[in-house]
């Protein structure tokens, strides 16, 4: 290959062909030797998976689309290579080290994205953003509980209602990108889009929070109206408790931490305190995301101003590598649990495609409330649409709740979400574009 000229879509292709290939086969040698099989799998795992995210994301990206587009669809490519009889990854679905790794991984994107924001910021945001979230949860909840509700009457409430819970968030990221990558992030559409976007996060970790404890207090006979309004008193107190933290705990721990003179104290502390909140949370029956959501967003730059001052990197910096690192995994394993076979049931395919009918349409109703004027109604529907990371985070919690010894979220039910996800996901950037930019807007 001459020298600066770039691999063609081809070469790419080929590649990784054959490092699965190869792949395939070095599972082969080393799956009959017990003593190192374990080791073996999560590493020849983590080779694949870091492989898959970096190729599949290269190639979304080279279309104008997210890297977790591709991350997914290459995790949805190895998950079923048994379709072509290739069961070397098999094992990959089913590892627990794999698992626990892409589980850090979400805690750890959804500090980061705490990191990104401040309670300062969010109070700033307006009314006009928090009524356009509310508009676009309240509106995709009942739009995905009632498509559920029709389309699978045979399935449980709590079905329904987690499947109404997966439509509410808003993939922040995805838009944020669209809009920088135009030159509108600074519009008031923008700012209106964005504070709404981080609200309706907020709102929609609360509502996961309330499900998974609903359900879970069903699964122990406990589902009561007092069970519910305990579960809603847990989660409200945790919020308010982790904002008390932030502003009076944090930063002593800080402090302490200063005086010590070992490396790579403010990443310590900072992984700590997102580890921590992460672990009350779920003591406590709520989701851990909630937890090292909440994390994020008490770490102010000012507690740690002091490290900053003598060098150090901020926190999101330090976090970054180990995103990098940890987060893909979760996405490439959310696809390779996708089972491409469920989709020959008819059935399945227009639950999918009527729950993304239904989640384009449900965020639409942010319109309503954009009562200012001459502002963009539709670009703000539109900027509110993907799901992106996010659904996919509510789909992977659901498929491991269960009641009465069945899944909450079947594996069937599973790979229509992610189509609704993925859908969404390709819709935004084209749409947003286009109607921000027509008539010179």
């Amino acid at each position: 290959m001459p020298v600066g000229k770039k691999p063609g879509r081809l070469t790419v292709i080929l590649l990784l062909f054959l490092v699965l290939l190869g792949a395939n086969m070095a599972w082969a040698t080393v799956a009959g030797d017990s003593a190192h099989s374990e080791i073996s799998e999560v590493l020849l795992g983590l080779i694949v998976i870091i492989l898959a995210a970096k190729i599949g994301g290269d190639l979304v990206e080279r279309i104008g689309q997210p890297a977790v587009l591709g991350e997914l669809i290459f995790g949805i490519i190895i998950g079923n290579l048994p379709l072509v009889g290739v069961t070397a990854f098999e094992p990959f679905k089913h590892s627990l080290t794999l698992e626990v790794l892409a589980e850090i991984g979400i805690i750890i994107l959804l500090f980061d994205i705490g990191l990104g924001m401040s309670i300062a910021e969010m109070t700033q945001v307006g009314v006009m953003s928090f009524l356009v979230a509310a508009f676009g949860v309240i509106a995709p909840f009942f739009f995905g509980w009632g498509v559920s509700a029709w389309l699978m009457p045979d399935k449980s409430i709590y079905v329904h209602v987690f499947i109404g819970a997966t439509l509410t968030a808003t993939s922040v990221g995805i838009t944020a990108r669209v809009l920088k990558d135009i030159g509108k992030e600074a519009t008031t559409e923008a700012r209106i889009i964005l504070g709404a976007a981080v609200i309706d996060d907020i709102i929609g970790l609360l509502i996961l929070a309330g499900v998974v404890g609903i359900i879970t207090a069903a699964a122990g006979g406990g589902s009561g109206a007092g069970s519910i309004v305990v579960i809603i008193v847990k989660a409200l107190a945790f919020v308010v408790g982790a904002l008390v933290i932030g502003r009076f705990v944090t930063p002593r721990i800080f402090y302490i931490g200063s005086k010590m003179q070992v490396k790579g104290m403010l990443l310590s502390i900072a992984l700590m305190v997102c580890f921590g909140l992460a672990y009350a949370a779920n003591l406590i029956g709520l989701a851990p995301i909630v937890g090292a959501f909440a994390a994020g967003l008490i770490l102010d730059r000012v507690h740690y101003k002091e490290y900053l001052d003598r060098g150090e990197h901020d926190i999101g910096e330090l976090i970054s590598p180990i995103a990098t690192f940890l987060v893909p995994i979760f996405f490439v394993r959310m696809g390779m649990l996708v089972d491409l076979r469920s989709f020959g049931q008819t059935e399945i395919l227009i639950f999918a495609a009527i729950l993304t009918v239904a989640a384009v349409l449900g965020k639409q109703a942010c319109s309503l409330a954009v009562l200012r004027r001459p502002v963009d109604r539709l670009s703000i529907g539109l900027g509110m649409i993907p799901r992106g990371e996010v659904g996919l985070i509510f789909a992977g919690i659901g498929s491991k709740l269960a009641l009465e010894g069945s899944p909450i979220i079947t594996p069937e039910i599973f790979s229509a979400i992610v189509i609704m996800v993925m859908a969404t996901t390709l819709v935004t950037p084209p749409l947003l574009k286009w109607s921000l930019l027509r008539s010179g807007k």
